[in-house]
């Protein structure tokens, strides 16, 4: 992607140092996965603690906003009948790759047997599509026994993991716990966050901390196991104080975060009526305080909507962390830049006379910090290029 626009694009080879255009580009697309992999998620998170820093003394505040999210994954919706098939396709492949001369591959059947699966919402058809998930289980496993027959030791040593995944899900019942919902992404879990337009997300859940006033991002952790969030409280708040000098002294919650009160130094403030004895200043500012705390939602859909937090498309556990991260540091130098802007446009005083920078010096700061912004987006579209599973 990056590779290409800048091969299409005069403009990013100017400010990469190009003196001539350049028809070629000028490395393997895939140089830029390879860095990702290399630096890892202790290389990004030195990253984003240098975008911490560059804020200085705002990132010292007291208190902080802490929430969760849900960092989707880049799987399909998950149904049985997906999985099945997806296991039928996968053994057939193995069996071709290795010569394994089949008794039966059963392609025709399981076309029809999708067609089949598509009416479990039907009231005179669901009994039809339940034998088509039956018989596609049956087929899965009979695929999956002959396999086990003709393939030789060392190779069968080899797919040992992968068909214990297989029975797993062909085995798995729909009320059952730590379901498999993808193949290729084994460690996803099924998050329902109570939305009327989106009941169920699957991926991991994420939790972000910013300061309260400045919304500057310390900590953005990933979990890789479905916890409450309250027990997500001292992880959380570790990281946060590792890029920090001072500890933190409160932490405003919502009330998903029932159950603590106090995590280390650090009190945890949530909102609920307020006491007998707070007298009339004591209860403005705790309301404030609480009403203040709904900054970080937005912060969470902007790093969604125009941070690439929405969909991650890295594979892996290792891969949630690193596109989490990224987008953090992204915000935080998202912020670094527009009060850049804002001191450009401060007035400047001089020993004759007070005014504004002039057009010239407007102009080269410009150049520099535009150079600047588009080099931060290249990295940033570098470190999450998709690593395909195939």
């Amino acid at each position: 992607m990056v590779v290409l626009a800048y091969k299409r694009n005069p403009y990013y080879q100017v400010f990469c140092g190009a003196r001539e255009f350049e028809r070629k580009p000028p490395c393997s697309s895939t140089e830029l996965v390879h860095f990702r992999q290399r630096i890892g998620e202790a290389g990004v998170q030195k990253i984003f603690a240098e975008s911490v820093r560059l804020h200085g003394h705002h990132a010292e505040a007291p208190e902080v906003h802490i929430d969760s999210t849900v960092q989707e994954k880049n799987i399909t919706y998950p149904t049985d009948s997906k999985l099945a098939i997806k296991i039928i396709n996968r053994l057939n492949k193995l069996a071709k790759k290795y010569g394994i001369q089949q008794r039966r591959t059963y392609v025709k059947e399981v076309k029809e047997l999708r067609l089949a699966c598509r009416h479990f919402r039907h009231v005179k058809r669901r009994c039809k599509a339940i034998r088509a998930l039956k018989r596609l289980r049956t087929i899965a496993h009979t695929l999956m026994r002959e396999l086990k027959r003709k393939l030789s030791s060392p190779i069968l040593r080899n797919c040992e993991a992968d068909f214990e995944l297989y029975e797993r899900v062909l085995n798995q019942q729909p009320k059952d716990k730590n379901k498999i919902y993808s193949l290729h992404e084994p460690q996803v879990y099924c998050i329902a966050k109570g939305k009327d337009h989106k009941a169920y997300e699957y991926g991991t859940k994420a939790s972000v901390v910013s300061t309260a006033k400045k919304g500057i991002i310390l900590a953005a952790v990933h979990h890789q196991l479905p916890i409450h969030d309250g027990h997500t409280l001292p992880e959380v708040l570790d990281r946060a104080m590792a890029v920090r000098e001072t500890a933190i002294k409160s932490a405003i919650c919502d009330r998903g975060y029932r159950g603590k009160r106090q995590v280390g130094e650090t009190t945890i403030i949530l909102p609920g009526a307020p006491l007998k004895r707070d007298n009339r200043y004591q209860r403005d500012k705790k309301r404030r305080r609480c009403r203040r705390r709904a900054a970080i939602e937005p912060l969470i859909g902007h790093l969604k909507s125009d941070h690439r937090l929405s969909r991650c498309y890295l594979k892996g556990s290792i891969g949630d962390a690193i596109n989490l991260l990224m987008a953090a540091c992204a915000w935080n130098l998202k912020k670094w830049l527009a009060m850049i802007f804002w001191l450009l446009k401060k007035p400047v005083l001089s020993q004759k006379r007070s005014g504004y920078i002039d057009e010239d010096g407007l102009r080269v700061l410009w150049l520099l910090i535009t150079t600047l912004t588009i080099g931060l987006a290249i990295v940033r579209t570098g470190l999450t290029m998709p690593v395909h599973p195939f």
